[in-house]
């Protein structure tokens, strides 16, 4: 469940903030029928809430949620309960494994269809507010880093619930300097994006799990969601 605060208000409008990005975007959602999709976004939500909290980040470390139709985007304050750190090293991994969990239960009663996997970015930088929303280059870069094409692939060809990418400020300030929980040879600078005549590296984790042909429950979902959409036509 998520939880709100009754009456919730942005930042003040025009004021720069520093946060801690962090995007998800659900693979494939735009394969699935809208009713399974209600119940992904339903998950996602509930799942990586679950694992904010778990982690020590709880709403009043962050933003309100904000919704991306197949995903959704946190701007985590900078506290001491929701450093950067806490983010990559506990929240992430957290919700890797809830994620994981969640997939599995669903085999088990044979709701393939409704088993997802995503892809995840962590940034950190300063985000603008209007009245409209959030922007700003910071969230161009996250976003580019989410939708490059190495980052797809890397979910693609991995049995992981999770691929995961982090900007260059995440890898130079906190994966390098070795701080506790973190796997340093673990990344790999494996795509670059371009804002603004720059070039922005992204690093990925490497999966330790099983390579994708070794997957069948994920695999199969796309003929289980159609088996069960001709099941209710007829």
């Amino acid at each position: 469940m998520i939880y709100v605060l009754p009456h919730w208000f942005p930042p003040t409008a025009g004021r720069p903030r520093h946060r801690v990005i962090v995007a998800v975007d659900i693979e494939q959602s735009t394969s699935r029928p809208d009713p399974v999709k209600a119940e992904l976004r339903r998950a996602l939500y509930d799942l990586f809430n679950q694992a904010l909290r778990s982690a020590g980040i709880h709403r009043r470390h962050r933003d309100r949620f904000i919704d991306r139709g197949d995903g959704l985007l946190a701007l985590v304050r900078p506290a001491d309960q929701a450093a950067k750190p806490i983010v990559l090293n506990h929240a992430i991994p957290a919700f890797g494994q809830l994620l994981a969990n969640h997939n599995a239960s669903l085999a088990s009663t044979g709701r393939l269809h409704e088993q997802f996997r995503v892809r995840v970015v962590v940034h950190a930088g300063i985000i603008r507010y209007d009245n409209n929303g959030c922007f700003g280059e910071a969230l161009d870069i996250a976003f580019r880093l989410l939708d490059a094409p190495g980052v797809k692939e890397a979910l693609r060809t991995t049995a992981a619930p999770l691929s995961l990418v982090i900007s260059d400020e995440i890898y130079r300030t906190i994966v390098r300097h070795d701080y506790a929980g973190t796997d340093f040879h673990a990344f790999r600078p494996l795509v670059t994006v371009h804002i603004a005549g720059h070039c922005h590296p992204g690093w990925i984790r490497a999966s330790r799990q099983a390579t994708r042909p070794h997957i069948t429950e994920i695999a199969g979902y796309e003929q289980a969601a159609r088996y069960q959409s001709r099941g209710r036509i007829a």
